[in-house]
């Protein structure tokens, strides 16, 4: 390969390479050239976050690369089982099992999705049942350096050994129920894959040798879409993995993250691969590695993420194939006939948020179906006979695994039981306001983490305001509750998972809360029971967390002030935006309409944001606590804030708001005392010549109430 190619097939990632603690196992890749014959080829297939999607197309890709390339060995980076859809939930993951048995699956590392129902379960139903070893070398028992799960296993392909290293995320803990993992400790992956690589080329046969080693983590970059460059700069774990794995690996496949890349990682001379496969089957990760006997070492390598397509004739022919083909059709009948039945109806799809892509599962946006999910725990634990006095629910982004979907209004028990299939119990826990805002703070996640970002669904008696650009921990405005400004100082009482209120997802301050109880009721059982009562469900099209910028605390009567909303529209499926809204200060009849602006705001800061709006406001008045309000027309979607409006000639007011005269919840439309924002857009009365909001120009004139004039809004073009 020429100067010129060479440099190309880095990608840019030697700019990187001053990263390096030491060189690494240097490399060159080939492109889409054969390795040099006088090499030994070795071919590895590799998944990650397969979760149970189990497919015949799946299943064709890697038959198909095992008969082009025979002695091809098929590894995973973790989360096999876990997490999965209704055709492998309902049946405990068994097909999930046997249909990566069938396909000849030899080492996976060890998924945090491996730990749901805790280590006894993984060493024994999961790794009883699996053909293929678990190894995480970073798994210790608790207060010791003593591994729980082999750490490698020595796999040989055309007379190579190949030694693979498997690591799981330091982040388990905050990912599964901690009884299930009670006396175990997670480890840096890097530190223990670096102790094993030393220990399988100390030439010490008692500790294990190996002429090539590879690294499978479960964890890796945040985004796939960017570079290399900007996820190292970006995530200190990932840096980690892609500068100080040791040299002596000569290819990094990495998990968790359910990104897509193949990625030349740095090295002193040349690169070595650094891959992630997608998720849930949907790509086949290829790696082909040049190995030269005589220097010991891997000098060339190949590395492609195949997409999976539908079954080709050939595989019909190949005997692996249609016998795995038939584990899938077994498992499909099987599951079809307990799903099919009946459980209620919706009006329209409900769905999670969507990546940038299109793609679902966007666990860093506001989802209908998290809220909706989190509404269901208020309802269903507050029934006559349960425990009852909800105030809040919650559900965090990563419990929905799947959507409300499809055009038919029908709800299936599988449809419920895909999105929610951990099997967590319902637990409510008390919280102070000033807890619940730290657990809000939490969204913006640790640094190093996975995602930076995590978007809790609520239920629907919980609005809040954020400020994107503020510092840690200061991002969180205001909070309301039931129309009424959080009490920092009151108790609520919470509900969702018990996975999540034991502090899971790295919302450390819900295990902080007191007075514990576990209804003993399933989420997903008591989704179904949900859904059947509250039969048709509609989809929640309000938003519960609007970004505001320059959010004023105190204003003078009489004087404008302006402030900026941003990110009102949901990313979904559902094409329903805002492109306009109402404000007030206090009650009162609207003064105008307020032009809505349909533009992304990328992150960082995150979350990434879809919408755009600037409000002025003049508030009149006498001297008191108030409440500003901007209902977004199409969907009801309320933002709401309190301020002090300080009278030209008096004192400024102290206390808390907690809503309006004639509106007590402080949350609906003048007129309108049962405080609900749903329902069909508002009929203004205003004339204009704008066919949306964002066309409407002019200024309104003041509204002049008995008593005083209470506000005045300016309606002006967004470009």
């Amino acid at each position: 390969m020429n100067r010129a190619r060479k440099f190309a097939a880095c990608g840019g990632s030697l700019a990187l390479s001053a990263l390096m603690v030491a060189p690494a196992h240097a490399a060159t890749n080939v492109g889409d050239q054969p390795i040099d014959p006088a090499l030994t080829q070795l071919s590895l297939v590799n998944t990650n976050d397969f979760h149970g999607h189990f497919t015949k197309d799946f299943a064709c890709a890697v038959t198909t690369v095992q008969r082009e390339v025979p002695g091809t060995t098929f590894l995973s980076a973790g989360d096999n089982v876990g997490g999965t859809p209704f055709e492998s939930a309902s049946q405990d993951d068994e097909p999930a099992i046997d249909y990566l048995n069938s396909l000849d699956l030899k080492v996976s590392a060890v998924g945090n999705h491996e730990f749901d129902g805790g280590l006894s379960d993984l060493k024994g139903r999961v790794q009883d049942r699996a053909d293929w070893t678990y190894v995480g070398a970073n798994v210790y028992r608790a207060g010791t350096t003593d591994p729980v799960l082999p750490g490698y296993k020595v796999v040989e392909q055309n007379g190579v050994r190949i030694g693979v290293i498997g690591a799981v995320t330091r982040e388990v803990p905050s990912l599964v129920a901690k009884d299930g993992i009670k006396g175990l400790e997670f480890g840096d992956p890097v530190a223990a894959v670096n102790r094993v690589a030393t220990d399988l080329t100390d030439g010490d046969p008692a500790n294990g040798e190996a002429d090539v080693l590879v690294a499978e983590y479960h964890e890796g970059a945040p985004s796939g879409e960017s570079s290399l460059e900007s996820q190292v700069s970006s995530n200190a774990q990932f840096k980690s993995i892609v500068t100080e794995t040791s040299p002596k690996v000569a290819a990094i496949f990495t998990g968790h993250t359910h990104q897509k890349y193949a990625w030349d990682g740095p090295a002193s001379t040349g690169t070595r691969p650094v891959i992630q496969t997608d998720f849930y089957a949907s790509h086949l990760g290829q790696l082909t590695l040049g190995y030269d006997p005589a220097r010991d070492e891997v000098t060339q390598y190949s590395m492609t993420n195949r997409e999976v397509t539908e079954p080709t004739e050939a595989c019909k022919a190949d005997p692996r194939y249609t016998a795995t083909a038939k584990i899938v059709d077994t498992a499909n009948k099987r599951a079809e006939q307990i799903g099919k039945e009946k459980i209620g109806t919706k009006t329209a799809p409900i769905t999670r948020a969507l990546n940038d892509d299109g793609t679902p599962d966007n666990r860093m946006r506001e989802s209908r179906l998290s809220n909706l999910i989190a509404q269901s725990y208020v309802e269903s634990i507050n029934k006559p006979g349960r425990p009852g006095g909800v105030d809040i629910g919650v559900m965090n982004p990563g419990g929905v695994r799947a959507d409300l979907g499809g055009n038919d209004e029908a709800i299936t028990y599988a449809d419920a039981a895909t999105i929610m299939p951990f099997n967590n119990t319902i637990v409510t826990k008390d919280l102070t306001g000033a807890q619940i805002k730290q657990v809000l703070e939490e969204q913006w996640q640790p640094e190093g983490s996975s995602r930076p970002f995590l978007k809790l669904g609520l239920s629907e008696n919980v609005t809040y305001t954020y400020d994107p650009n503020a510092g840690d921990g200061k991002r969180i405005t205001t909070v309301m509750v039931d129309g009424k400004e959080l009490d920092e100082k009151a108790t609520y009482t919470i509900a969702s998972n018990s996975f999540l209120l034991d502090g899971g997802d790295n919302f450390t301050t819900f295990g902080e809360g007191t007075n514990t109880r576990d209804s003993g009721l399933i989420d997903q059982s008591l989704f179904v029971e949900w859904i059947k009562e509250n039969s048709p469900i509609r989809p929640p099209y309000e938003k519960h967390a609007v970004a505001v910028t320059d959010q004023p605390t105190e204003v003078k009567a009489g004087e404008e002030f302006s402030f900026t909303l941003t990110g009102f529209n949901m990313s979904t499926t559902d094409p329903n935006e805002n492109t306009q809204g109402l404000a007030w200060v206090d009650d009162g009849p609207y003064s105008g309409e307020i032009g809505a602006k349909a533009v992304r705001l990328d992150a960082p800061p995150y979350p990434t944001r879809d919408g755009e709006l600037k409000v002025d406001l003049t508030a009149t008045g006498p001297s008191r606590n108030a409440l500003v309000k901007v209902r977004l027309t199409e969907t009801g979607t309320t933002v709401l804030f309190p301020v002090k409006v300080v009278a030209a000639d008096g004192p400024s007011p102290t206390g808390t708001t907690t809503g309006s005269p004639g509106d007590p919840t402080g949350t609906g439309s003048p007129g309108d005392p049962s405080g609900t924002v749903s329902g069909p857009p508002v009929e203004t009365g205003l004339t204009g010549d704008g066919s949306n909001g964002a066309t409407l120009i002019g200024v309104a004139g003041s509204v002049t109430l008995l008593g005083g004039a209470y506000l005045l809004a300016r309606r002006r073009m967004e470009n």
